[in-house]
C-alpha cells in the first residue's frame, strides 16, 4: 500500500501535506533528501501517530531513574522531533531533566495513546530509540519547520535558537485499536 503524505491540522482534520509528516514503512521512498524512511513503523502505526497531538517521552538518568514528560512531536523520515520550547521552565533548555538524561543515557521511549470510555477503542504506539539534542544545522531547521507546521503555537516561539530532541526509533510496538 502506498501512503500519500498527510497532515493533521490543529482541529484534527486531515489535509494535504504541509511538511509535518513523512512516509511510513510500505510507502514510496522519501524525497526529503535529509533522511531515509522510518522503516520501523507500519502504515497503521504511522497514521495513528499522525492523529495524536501529544505523546509521553520517557528518559532515564545515569543511574537508571526514569523520567516521563508529555511532549508535542513531529515525525519526519527516520526521526521523531520534540522541541524544548519557550513555555515556562524551572531550568535552562539544556539543564532540563529530559535533556540532561538524554546526554547521559540516550536510550528513550515515546508513547502516544488514545483513551476512550469504550475500551474496544483503546490503543497506543510505543517507540523505542536513541535520542540526541540538536542545537543547529539543516536537520534542526527542518525539525523546527515540521513542528511549526503541526502546532500553531510554535509559530510565534523562537524555536530557531532552542534545542530540539531528535529520536531515531529502532523498534515500534503497538496495542489495541489504531483506528483514527
Amino acid at each position: 500500500m502506498v501512503c500519500k503524505f498527510i497532515a493533521i491540522n490543529s482541529s484534527g482534520s486531515r489535509g494535504a501535506c504541509t511538511g509535518g509528516w513523512a512516509q511510513p514503512r510500505g510507502a514510496r521512498p522519501s524525497t526529503s533528501g535529509i533522511l531515509g524512511r522510518m522503516d520501523v513503523l507500519t502504515v497503521a502505526q504511522w497514521h495513528f501517530l499522525a492523529a495524536q497531538r501529544v505523546a509521553h517521552l520517557a528518559t532515564a538518568d545515569a543511574n537508571g531513574v526514569p523520567h516521563v514528560v508529555p511532549v508535542c512531536f513531529a515525525l519526519a523520515d527516520a526521526r521523531c522531533y520534540i522541541a524544548i520550547d519557550e513555555k515556562p521552565k524551572r531550568a535552562g533548555a539544556l539543564a532540563l531533566k529530559r535533556a540532561r538524561n538524554i546526554l547521559a543515557r540516550p536510550e528513550v521511549s515515546l508513547v502516544a495513546d488514545q483513551y476512550d470510555e469504550e475500551w474496544s477503542r483503546l490503543g497506543y504506539v510505543l517507540l523505542h530509540g536513541r535520542a540526541e539534542v540538536l542545537e543547529g544545522g539543516p536537520e534542526h531547521a527542518k525539525a523546527v519547520e515540521l513542528l511549526r507546521g503541526r502546532y500553531v503555537q510554535y509559530r510565534s516561539m523562537g524555536l530557531d535558537t532552542r534545542p530540539i530532541i531528535a529520536i531515531t526509533p529502532h523498534r515500534a510496538v503497538s496495542w489495541g485499536s489504531l483506528a483514527v
